[in-house]
């Protein structure tokens, strides 16, 4: 026991004397086994992910402790959380970008990435899930399935992640398990699978029930997640039990058509053979083995560790990952799960930490060596492989080798950005690459001092690197750097950053909204471009109907000219020539969305015709229509959801009717009401402490972009008349 403590424990590790000692001792070859390739059956990579404040971190720091990783539990309102270690992170109490980890349990190895639960940054969710094989949603008891549990799961849905539920924070007022179970189903469409039923509810919440073995684990008072025991059932949950021990039967023997007959003939299944068929259930995402519990308090996590083992997939479970080539279709080739395979490796996220550029990555096929020299294949260059570190937290183990399975990180990599495939270069392949969301709002800032420029050059080139979903730009005629982002909290932290971390001290301007311009008439017209200015001269004609397209279509173009009247070599021309004018929109310079360009006829000259000419005559063509096709200012719309008190229920919606909001839907619930409803961006910069002010600090919201709305014709003038003071300014 003491030798096995020793092999797996990281002080050993770590130290390299002690390591140096135990090579020449008669135990070597015991102690060099654990550099060896770890059989992949007993790998999980798993995410965890949830609305704001349902208690991710607080699981993940539960796990850390119970595997032995860390040995004193932090807790995130004391800003000592393992996984949450930016200074912004431990101020907030909230999770601001992934953080990975890695623990053991039960000789598997689990690769842990904790997630933030903020839609601001959702895109962190998205990039852990698409290289996950396996996730545990968690949920709030009281709060249940809130706004952004729903944007979590569409994108694991999407990800094709296998899940297991966790509805945590039983301990709290107003907690309810079974009513968590019903809106997963009913706000969800998903099928949750019972197999855990709580004992006690809110204060008297002190253990569960195992719905497959039949055992009760209570635990004591001490808060220790070892102090529980096994004992009988209590008398009053022993019908709830066999209704859902019946129920988990029904639907397990499902995934196995010779269990299924012998079930019906009364024949008993055996555990293994439950087990083996609620693996293939939730692989399959047939249902999601739903668990209860309290992560705060120690309770039912040890339950959830043994479900992530059981249940969830390891890498070679899973469909692998298509092939694209370098237009981002997929070829029909895979990227299958196994050390033989050549080395393949998707870049999911870069971060800038004390020690220089970490990229994570997720190897999908293949073995990577220190010293090894890998092809980007997004770039086309290859790179050596100097350090490779296993993460924990913002602490890092030294690797020598990797292998297909692992999520591992990369340092001092150049030229890698997030979504970037890494592979053997006698072998390129792309993997299908990762889709980020446009930013909705922006804000213009400026160093404080002159000599910040640069600096801020430098760190916010970082920032763009580690954040896909952070955009920057500078004004050409003014100067002005604009940050852009996802929301208000995103380029607050973002600002933030900037100044504690790269100690740049900026101005910052009132955020802008990303508005857009559409037309809303179509318009049949000619142009002809002709220029003659000695030699050859330019000359080309078109004649086209621009029409509003479908809504989110963006921009299409098309040709019906016959009889060759335009030579089909200068469709691509005229094509570029209209595309390129749609960043700037006649009535405010905003970029156009939702234009149909079609091209019925025109004329051309055999000798002063050319590419070029004819993409001129669509950028005057471009000048001389729109606006003669009803341009409109459209503005982004949001999704907001916002909790309420009851007492306060009329005073949010009269604000957010105020706000030019549409209320879309109430939901009373035990604690307060939940109300959906669409409000325009311009309106909601601010918000939360209006609605702290009238919920008495009770209230919270969400809100991510849903669409684009035309503007009321008064704030379409305002919108104009701004746009036109600043290109007056410049």
């Amino acid at each position: 026991e003491i030798l096995s403590g020793l092999v797996g424990s990281e002080m050993c590790i770590r130290d390299r004397y002690t390591r140096a000692r135990f090579k020449t001792h008669k135990l070597a070859p015991i102690i060099q086994q654990s550099d060896e390739m770890t059989d992949l059956s007993h790998y999980r990579n798993i995410g965890i992910f949830a609305h704001v404040d349902a208690g991710k971190t607080t699981t993940t720091e539960r796990i850390l402790k119970l595997t032995g990783k860390i040995h004193k539990t932090g807790e995130v309102h004391d800003g000592a959380a393992t996984t949450d270690f930016m200074e912004q992170e431990q101020e907030r109490g909230i999770t601001i970008q992934s953080a990975a980890t890695t623990c053991f349990w039960k000789d598997h190895r689990l690769n842990i990435i904790d997630t933030p639960g903020h839609v601001d940054f959702t895109v962190e969710v998205y990039r852990s899930l698409k290289v996950l094989d396996g996730g545990v949603g968690v949920f709030c008891g009281s709060g249940g399935v809130e706004p952004q549990s729903e944007t979590n799961w569409r994108y694991a849905n999407d990800s094709e992640v296998a899940r297991i539920i966790l509805v945590n924070k039983l301990d709290r007022m107003g907690a309810d398990f079974y009513r968590v179970v019903d809106q997963v189903k009913k706000v969800l469409g998903a099928n949750p699978l019972v197999m855990t039923l709580p004992i006690g509810r809110e204060d008297d919440f002190v253990g569960v029930v195992d719905v497959l073995s039949k055992q009760a684990y209570v635990w004591d008072d001490t808060g220790l997640p070892e102090n529980y025991e096994i004992v009988d059932v209590p008398a009053d949950m022993v019908d709830d039990l066999e209704m859902y021990h019946e129920q988990l039967i029904e639907t397990a023997v499902e995934q196995d058509d010779d269990l299924l007959m012998a079930y019906m003939e009364g024949e008993t299944i055996s555990v293994e053979d439950l087990k083996r068929c609620i693996r293939k259930g939730t692989t399959a995402l047939d249902f999601f083995p739903t668990y209860c519990g309290s992560a705060f308090k120690n309770k039912g996590v040890q339950l959830v560790l043994d479900a992530v083992i059981d249940y969830l997939p390891s890498p070679t479970e899973v469909d692998a990952q298509p092939l694209t080539n370098e237009e981002g279709e997929e070829t029909g080739e895979v990227a299958t799960v196994s050390t033989d395979e050549p080395l393949r490796a998707l870049a999911f996220k870069i971060m800038d930490d004390r020690f220089g550029a970490l990229t994570f990555v997720r190897i999908y096929s293949g073995v990577l060596n220190k010293g090894d020299t890998i092809l980007n294949s997004a770039t086309g260059k290859t790179e050596r492989i100097g350090r490779m570190v296993e993460m924990h937290a913002d602490d890092r183990n030294e690797l020598s080798a990797a292998q297909a399975g692992d999520i591992i990180a990369i340092v001092g990599m150049k030229n890698v950005q997030t979504g970037h495939t890494l592979c053997d270069p006698k072998n390129p392949c792309t993997l299908e690459p990762m889709i980020f969301p446009d930013p909705v709002i922006s804000i213009a800032v400026s160093p404080k001092d002159k000599g910040g420029s640069e600096k801020m050059g430098v760190a916010l080139g970082k920032m763009i690197a580690e954040d896909p979903s952070f955009c920057v730009e500078t004004d050409q005629d003014s100067g002005e750097t604009i940050l852009k982002g996802m929301g208000e909290l995103h380029l607050d932290i973002k600002v933030d950053i900037l100044k504690r971390t790269y100690g740049v001290e900026l101005d910052v301007g009132q955020p802008q909204v990303a508005y857009r311009e559409t037309i809303t008439m179509p318009v049949e017209d000619s142009y002809t471009h002709k220029k003659q200015s000695g030699g050859s001269g330019q000359f080309g004609k078109i004649d086209y109907h621009i029409r509003p397209g479908e809504t989110g279509s963006g921009f299409t173009f098309a040709s019906t000219v016959v009889g060759g009247n335009v030579p089909k070599e200068f469709f691509p021309a005229i094509e570029k020539g209209f595309a390129g004018m749609l960043e700037e929109g006649p009535l405010a310079g905003y970029p156009v969305l939702d234009v149909e360009v079609e091209l019925y006829d025109g004329g051309f000259h055999a000798v002063d015709s050319s590419a070029v000419a004819f993409e001129i005559a669509a950028k005057g063509a471009y000048r001389q229509s729109m606006p003669k096709a009803g341009p409109q200012i459209i503005e982004p719309i949001m999704k907001v959801d916002v909790f309420t008190p009851e007492d306060h229920v009329g005073d949010v919606i009269g604000d957010l009717n105020r706000r030019r909001g549409m209320i879309k839907d109430q939901e009373p619930g035990v604690t307060g009401v939940r109300i959906k409803a669409d409000v325009p961006l311009s309106e909601m910069f601010g918000y939360i402490g209006h609605l702290r002010t009238m919920t008495s600090g009770r209230g919270q919201f969400s809100m991510e972009f849903s669409h684009y709305n035309p503007c009321p014709q008064n704030i379409a003038e305002v919108v104009i008349a701004e746009a036109k003071e600043r290109k007056e300014a410049k």
